[in-house]
Order: C-alpha cells, then sequence, then structure tokens
C-alpha cells in the first residue's frame, strides 16, 4: 500500500473515525472540519496542555466521507471530544493517524494527548495506556456472506478463516476462540481499512468470514443487506478512550466530565424545548430532505442551499449542526412535533393545511412559482385548458396536491394522480422526461436546478399564486422562532443569500454546454499550453499524458484562472481544503495546479484495486475525480445488486451512478444522493477527447 506524506494522510475527511474493530462506526460528520495542526511532541500533563492551549485529539482518517444523515452514537462521541476541549478551556485540534495501530505509539510519543477511538478495554491495552470510564459497550459478532450457511455454534467454524484488522481487540477474542474450537483459521487485514472496506471482501469472497462489533453492524445494516449477521461470539465488552499512563490529571479531568455528560444527557435525542435549552445542548437538529436543493454529499463537500443557510444560522449561534434527513417529504413534520429535530428546512410551502398541524413558519426565505413540467417536444400546453385530459404526477402531501385540486375544484377536467411519497421532485421530472408521467407540477427553482443538465423537458406554464418557502419550528417553540426570524430578516437578499442562491440555481459554471469544439493539435504541435508540464508529473504519476490533456479541457477549457460552481480552482479543479492537505496553495499558478490535480488522481486511483483492467481502474478513478470516490464505491456496490459488473464502468458501474439519483437507492447508500449523470458525462467526454487526441497524435506522426 502507498505511504502518503503526513498532510496527504487527511484527505477527504471531516470530522469522522475509523473506530477499528473496538468501537461503534457511523456516517455522521456532524461539525465543520477542525484545525490539523502541525505535529509536536508533548507528553506533559494538563498544566504542560494549557501551555499549548489545545487538546490533540488521535483519530484514523476515514477514505471518504460519509453523508450525514442523523444523530448516532458516534456522534455524541465525537461531540463530547470536542466539549471535553471547551471544558478544559482548549482549543479541539484533530490528529490525525493512517493507521489504527499506530493510535496507541503516538499517544505515547506526544504526537497526541487523547484517542477518541472508543477503545475495547483490554488487559494489553492497559500496559500501555489508562482508560477513561467507559463510554459505551459491544457485542462482538461473526459476519458471514447472505450465502453461507448458518453459524450459531462454536463448532460451525471448524476449518473457517475469520478476517480482522492488526492490532484491533478482535485478534484477542479469536485467540480465546481458538482455545475452544481447533482449527479456527484467521487472516490479518490491515489497521486503515473500515468496516464497510471489510465487508466488500467479504462479499467479493476475497476473504471467509470476518468479525464487527454489534454497533458498527446496525449502521452498515441500515444501507447494506448484502451481508449476514452470525453468531455472537464475546459478551457485552467495555468501550473506553484511552489516555497516557503519566497523565492522571488529564485523565481525571476526563472522566469527571464524561460521568457528568452521561449523567446529566439523556440518552434519546427527542426534545421538544426551545432555544435556551437547543444553546445549551450546543446542537441544532435540522430535518432535511437528501437532494440536489437541500442537502448533498459532492467531492466531499457537504452542499446545498437550505444547509448553507441553516450552517450559517447555527454558527452565529455557535451551535453544532446535526443533520436528520427524512426518509420522506411526509415523515418530515411529524418528525419536527416528536422531538426528533429543532426545524425543518427544505424548501417548504407555507399553506394553511400545515400551519393547523402544529407548527410555525418563519419568515419566508424564497419564492417559488409553480410550473408546469412537460416534455421537451410537447408544445401542446399554453393556457390552462390545454390541461385537459391530460396526467399530473404530484405527491399527495406536497403544497403542488393542494394547488392541483384547487384547481381542478374550478372544473378543469385532468387527472391527479398520487406519485410516490418518497419520491423527490426531480425524479418525478426525470419520469416525464422518459415518458413514464405525464406531467407534473414543480417548483421554478428546481425545475431550474434540472434544467442545467437535462434537455428532455421544459417548462410549460405558471400556474397558482407564487408560494412562499419557510422554515418550519414547533410552534411551542416562540425564542428559536424569534432567533431564526431575526436571522432570515438580517441575510434575505444579502451578499451571502445571493451568493448561496446563485451558486445552487443561476450559476453559469453549473450549466452544462455542448457546444462542439473542433479537437485538433495546436499551430505548435501541442495539444495545449501546458503539455510540458503535464508531461512532467504524467511520467511521475505513471498517467497518459494526453489523457491528462483531456481531463484538464473537461475541467477548466484551459483556464487557469477557472473557478468552480463549488469552489474548485485552477486547470485541474481542485478544491482549495485537499490542495491545503497536500501542502500545496495558490492553485492558480499552471504548474501548480497541474502538480495538484495530478497528485490527487492519483491518491484517488490508489483508492482503487490493482486488480482492475488498467482501463477500468482509470474510469473509476475520473469518476471518482468528478463526484467523490465514496458515490463510485455506492455505484459499484448496486452495480453487483442490480447483476451488472462491478467492475466494468462503461454500461455497468455507471448504469448504477445513474440509479443513485433515485429515492429508492440512494436512501441505501452510504454517501446518498448524487447526481450520477454527471460523473457519468464526464467520463464518457474525457475518453471522446482522449481518443480522439490518440488519434490525432498518430496521424500527425
Amino acid at each position: 500500500m502507498t505511504t502518503l506524506s503526513a498532510p496527504f494522510q487527511t484527505l477527504l475527511f471531516t470530522l469522522a473515525l475509523l473506530l477499528i474493530g473496538c468501537s461503534s462506526e457511523a456516517p455522521e460528520p456532524l461539525f465543520e472540519t477542525l484545525p490539523v495542526i502541525e505535529s509536536y511532541i508533548e507528553t506533559g500533563d494538563l498544566p504542560a496542555l494549557r501551555e499549548h492551549g489545545k487538546l490533540r485529539i488521535l483519530i484514523t482518517p476515514l477514505n471518504d466521507k460519509w453523508l450525514p444523515r442523523k444523530g448516532s452514537t458516534f456522534s455524541r462521541e465525537q461531540e463530547m471530544a470536542i466539549k471535553l476541549a471547551e471544558h478544559l478551556n482548549l482549543e479541539a485540534v484533530f490528529v490525525h493517524v493512517e493507521n489504527f495501530s499506530d493510535l496507541i505509539p503516538q499517544l505515547n510519543e506526544g504526537r497526541g494527548d487523547v484517542i477518541a477511538a472508543n477503545l475495547t478495554i483490554t488487559a494489553s491495552r492497559r500496559e500501555h495506556l489508562q482508560f477513561t470510564v467507559p463510554l459505551a459497550h459491544s457485542i462482538e459478532h461473526i459476519v458471514s456472506r447472505v450465502d453461507d450457511k448458518k453459524i450459531t455454534q462454536l463448532n460451525h467454524l471448524k476449518g473457517r478463516s475469520i478476517a480482522f484488522r492488526e492490532q484491533s481487540a478482535y485478534q484477542e477474542t479469536i485467540e480465546k476462540l481458538q482455545l475452544k474450537q481447533a482449527n479456527i483459521k484467521t487472516e490479518i487485514l490491515p489497521g486503515n481499512l473500515n468496516s464497510d472496506q471489510i465487508i466488500d471482501l467479504l462479499v467479493n469472497k476475497k476473504i471467509d468470514l470476518c468479525i464487527i462489533d454489534n454497533n458498527i453492524l446496525s449502521v452498515l445494516k441500515e444501507y447494506r443487506d448484502d451481508f449476514k449477521i452470525a453468531m455472537a461470539v464475546t459478551t457485552d465488552r467495555a468501550l473506553a478512550w484511552g489516555i497516557r499512563k503519566s497523565n492522571p490529571q488529564l485523565l481525571q479531568a476526563t472522566n469527571q466530565f464524561l460521568t457528568h455528560e452521561q449523567l446529566t444527557n439523556r440518552p434519546e435525542s427527542i426534545f421538544t424545548d426551545d432555544f435556551d435549552s437547543i444553546k445549551k445542548r450546543k446542537t441544532l437538529r435540522v430535518i432535511t430532505r437528501n437532494n440536489a436543493a437541500s442537502y448533498f454529499l459532492w467531492r466531499g463537500e457537504l452542499l446545498g442551499f437550505e444547509y448553507d443557510l441553516v450552517k450559517a444560522f447555527a454558527k452565529q449561534h455557535k451551535l453544532r449542526l446535526e443533520i436528520i434527513s427524512a426518509p420522506s417529504h411526509e415523515a418530515q413534520i411529524p418528525m419536527l412535533l416528536e422531538g426528533k429535530g429543532d426545524i425543518i428546512a427544505s424548501f417548504l410551502s407555507v399553506t394553511e393545511q400545515r400551519k393547523q398541524r402544529g407548527i410555525v413558519f418563519s419568515r419566508y426565505h424564497h419564492k417559488a412559482s409553480e410550473i408546469i413540467v412537460t416534455r421537451s417536444d410537447d408544445h401542446s400546453i399554453s393556457t390552462l385548458n390545454d390541461l385537459s385530459g391530460r396526467s399530473i404526477y404530484v405527491r399527495k402531501s406536497s403544497a403542488y396536491w393542494e394547488t392541483l385540486a384547487a384547481l381542478r375544484s374550478t372544473g378543469l377536467n385532468f387527472n391527479l394522480i398520487a406519485a410516490p411519497e418518497n419520491m423527490e421532485t426531480e425524479e418525478i421530472i426525470a419520469q416525464v422526461g422518459s415518458g413514464k408521467f405525464d406531467l407534473t407540477l414543480a417548483d421554478n427553482h428546481l425545475l431550474d436546478i434540472e434544467l442545467t443538465w437535462r434537455d428532455d423537458v421544459q417548462a410549460a406554464l405558471a400556474i397558482g399564486e407564487v408560494r412562499d418557502n419557510a422554515w418550519a419550528m414547533r410552534d411551542n417553540n416562540p425564542e428559536l422562532t424569534q432567533a431564526v426570524n431575526q436571522f432570515i430578516k438580517k441575510q434575505y437578499r444579502s451578499l451571502f443569500y445571493n451568493v448561496t442562491y446563485n451558486k445552487y440555481f443561476k450559476n453559469a459554471h453549473r450549466i452544462k454546454k455542448y457546444r462542439a469544439q473542433r479537437i485538433d493539435l495546436n499551430p505548435d504541435g501541442t495539444l495545449s499550453p501546458y503539455d510540458a508540464l503535464v508531461k512532467k508529473y504524467a511520467d511521475k504519476h505513471r498517467f497518459d499524458w494526453r489523457l491528462l490533456v483531456a481531463q484538464m479541457y473537461q475541467e477548466s477549457r484551459f483556464n487557469p484562472q477557472a473557478k468552480s460552481w463549488v469552489g474548485a480552482k485552477g486547470l485541474m479543479q481542485v478544491m482549495p481544503r485537499t490542495a491545503k492537505e497536500m501542502g500545496i496553495s495558490n492553485l492558480k499558478d499552471p504548474e501548480t495546479g497541474i502538480r495538484a490535480g495530478v497528485q490527487y488522481l492519483n491518491w484517488v486511483r490508489d483508492r482503487f484495486e490493482s486488480e482492475l483492467s488498467v482501463k477500468n481502474r482509470m474510469w473509476f478513478t475520473l469518476a471518482a475525480y468528478n463526484a467523490g470516490q465514496g458515490h463510485v464505491k455506492d455505484a459499484r456496490r448496486l452495480a453487483r445488486q442490480q447483476g451488472l459488473n462491478p467492475n466494468i464502468w462503461f454500461d455497468n458501474v455507471e448504469k448504477a451512478m445513474l440509479l443513485l439519483s433515485k429515492r429508492k437507492y440512494s436512501r441505501k447508500a452510504r454517501h446518498g444522493y448524487v447526481r450520477g449523470i454527471e460523473p457519468v458525462n464526464y467520463v464518457r467526454e474525457i475518453r471522446t477527447r482522449y481518443r480522439a487526441y490518440l488519434r490525432i497524435a498518430k496521424n500527425a506522426k
């Protein structure tokens, strides 16, 4: 496995722990990225830490960011680590460790102060560190493939091989099993694999069995059904944080804090109290939907118009943001009323019917016109009377249904048909484009997003009155409502608001341009102004330089000043955060931008198996460069489930990628919704240009 430089070890990582073989694991990095500090050595106790002003939290990074969906045990643990630092009047910073096996050595070397990875408490580990009071408990289970025979007794493990991560507590468990049952074999896996990757090895029959904690398995089961939980092989085992033996004062302070937190905090996340209590908890829980308008993951960045606004509100009040993705539009209001969240932020239309359900709306933060959507070749609708005899599909719980029901009551004769409640508006629009649905009604801003990517639908006509979109709170939370209204009053149509709105709905960088350009050699015989630089870094990282030039054109049209709608910069459109983690700045400098892009592309390629064919590994790499490797992994997993080949991109994994824009599939994907057409087109267009470059280069000889 490639050894990464220290800054690069943090690539694509925000606040997620790799809780390896010993703890709960979940996909909810709920906070903004905390600072990553330059390494320094300090083994002193609490007074020495106060001199530095920092509490260094040792963690092992995931290979890719998960999509935050809801609160979890993991999220609360992460929050407690930050709260501990605040309690000690220290700045919480994260020290990323590539391998789990290096956590305890780096703690004792003085490169960090606390291991917040919920280690299983074992006698062998007590020889090297002190444990805090337990934070949780877990039970270890054998895991098998779904087509495997039942494993319910110890003798069922005879002759089987159990895989586990190096230096994990699982090794001790299996050694005890081997004393009771001979002929149990073992396979040691690298310590930087996460549980999802191990399950992938299991499903692909690269390993026979594995062992994982039940709390990790419960998270994986939320979106995977391709493995089977077999017999438990331990009783409850305590999980705790680790602190150096030479730091008794830090241990005492941490134990006092953790004890108080666990005694005073309710284990369930059900709260209906007002803003004062929210500020005391320091966490704002926001219910939304995982879609292109509100909240999604792209290139490792959490994005969305509603997400950006509510993040600014939380930041203003120094609150941590917890995102809770509702399973359907219909479920949002019940979840709010039950106390599972504090605010709904998902472009809710203000209606009297919704007000009667016990919620109150904020000031509007957006106004939307409702537009009849039809296929691009259908020019038959110009007036309301033209709707006669047509079928219009919308969710019954949506404001669109109310509008259309009122319109039909006036005597207009059209069919009003309920679309599935878990279907996003963009999915319904796609069904119209494919001809499966006749017509639909959509807010203009949602249609705007679709029209930046597709050309098979069009706006027919606006109907009804312009509707207000607002956030929703419980009607017994007047303090929260007042704070939200003050925020929206100040921000609505401000520079921040306008920039954010344009970023998602009007930014020209997002609009797909299908302009044909001749592909030919320049007069000086070059493909681009930067051929020499590209060749330099292509040779260093073993890429075909002409493929990199094709990618560069796709990313920036050879413009070193280019900046994308999500903030990527330079010739290769690298995210500034990614560049910083590689120790690179000034992406607008041509050589720097190329170096950053090729170095990152090389890192992404290393995330895929070397056993893949050279071509398919490259197509996967390009797709991951565009959309994020997590979405590609989801697509490969889905491809296998759909009977497609997960090791071939074209006509296989790319088909699964397109499915991930549908709620039916994205809700079970680790990284959630993705507009799959973007990476699919990205790879296809780069391949087309690359082949053209090869052809003209050959002809030029």
